[in-house]
């Protein structure tokens, strides 16, 4: 095991401050010792942006250009957090320089480039992960457990959504958020997120009927300045029309069930909020993520209610909570910002070769990133030909 590992973050946008923070704070939660760690450079194309976060979070330098971090030799991990359709490019360069990368979801655009970088990950001698830190929720991995221990047992049917309000205001600047064909924004960039979370709970989504979509602002004005995540910035009289989907429904079939999905950009009065309900042969759970600390939680005896709809709020005997809060106790604040921490510290205990039994779960493989966007393909195909159910492709 290498004694020091030197890390960058390609990207100063909202995800790539979250992948910069949370490199920060890894060596704080989980158990067990790491390599030194050094925070070496933020990369991104706005200088201004980069020498800020690399300021504030720790990091020695900044760059402005990627191919400078490939080239690097004093780095080894490298968070990719830039607009989607420049993954693919920068993960194989930086995997054939044998860097370990760790990949914002969704991977790529296209099935055929994230097929290309699911060919590349596999052929490198370092490690290529998917950034998926919903699946880090106190919550859901609580009700996960509580399936497979058979507490809750097989799941039957779900109910999942993930509602934002980014996109609410007519004024909110053009973005690359707002290019692309239907498909490619409110269900390829929250619900990437939700079928994972789907997937986490019920197995693999098999097929989808029912597609919709809706794109209810169909015009946005040009920014004068960089747009930073979601940030409403100075906009010029000129606007440019918008390639996808503000809103997006659909069915879908797992192997034990089904379930009703629905993501969008447009709820008003939802700023973050993924929520599932989930229905099972021995009770039934749901999650808020805006308590990701908590679940409401049912057991039955032969079909009926034995307990009732029970809040828990969870503490040191649940998934990160012990080793993952400096205060682990029951009702301690945990949000999405901790699911960054510990993404970074799984990664890390990966490429240290700390045994999986000892760390904390590993990171999604590309090739979940490849099975995602092949369940997004479907949803486009369904909606395309009026709803009809359309296979997920293996």
């Amino acid at each position: 095991m290498s004694q020091r590992l030197g890390i960058a973050v390609i990207g100063a946008g909202m995800a790539g401050r979250a992948h910069a923070s949370a490199w920060r704070a890894a060596p704080t939660v989980g158990t067990g010792g790491l390599p030194d760690l050094e925070l070496v450079s933020v990369c991104d194309i706005a200088g201004d942006l980069a020498a800020a976060a690399a300021s504030r979070y720790g990091f020695s330098r900044h760059d402005t250009n990627w191919q400078d971090i490939v080239e690097a030799d004093d780095i080894d991990i490298v968070s990719v957090v830039v607009a989607n359709s420049l993954h693919r490019e920068i993960v194989e360069a930086l995997l054939a320089a044998g860097k370990h990368v760790l990949c914002e979801k969704p991977l790529t655009d296209t099935v055929d480039d994230a097929q290309a970088m699911v060919s590349a990950a596999e052929s490198a001698d370092s490690i290529a992960r998917l950034g998926f830190t919903f699946r880090r929720a106190p919550g859901l991995a609580a009700i996960r457990d509580f399936i497979n221990d058979g507490t809750l047992g097989e799941v039957h049917h779900i109910n999942a959504w993930y509602w934002t309000d980014y996109a609410c205001s007519p004024t909110a600047p053009m973005s690359w958020r707002y290019k692309g064909v239907l498909g490619s924004g409110a269900l390829a960039d929250v619900g990437s997120h939700l079928t994972d979370t789907v997937e986490f709970l019920a197995g693999p989504i098999q097929s989808v009927s029912g597609g919709r979509f809706h794109t209810a602002i169909t015009s946005r004005p040009l920014p004068l300045s960089h747009v930073v995540g979601h940030d409403h910035v100075e906009v010029s009289d000129e606007y440019e029309p918008v390639g996808n989907d503000d809103y997006a429904g659909f069915g879908v079939e797992f192997p034990t069930g089904s379930g009703i999905l629905q993501v969008s950009r447009i709820a008003a009065g939802h700023p973050n909020s993924l929520g599932v309900e989930v229905f099972c042969a021995n009770g039934s759970a749901s999650f808020d993520f805006r308590f990701p600390g908590q679940i409401v939680l049912n057991q039955s005896i032969d079909g009926h209610a034995a307990t009732g709809l029970t809040t828990i709020q969870l503490g040191p005997e649940h998934p990160y909570i012990a080793d993952g809060l400096a205060m682990a106790a029951p009702g301690v604040g945990v949000g999405q910002n901790d699911g960054f921490v510990f993404q970074a510290r799984a990664f890390l205990d990966e490429v240290a070769g700390r045994p999986e039994a000892e760390s904390l779960p590993r990171c999604a493989q590309f090739s979940e990133g490849l099975h995602a966007l092949e369940v997004r393909d479907a949803v486009i195909a369904s909606a395309n030909d009026n709803g009809t159910a359309k296979e997920v492709a293996e």
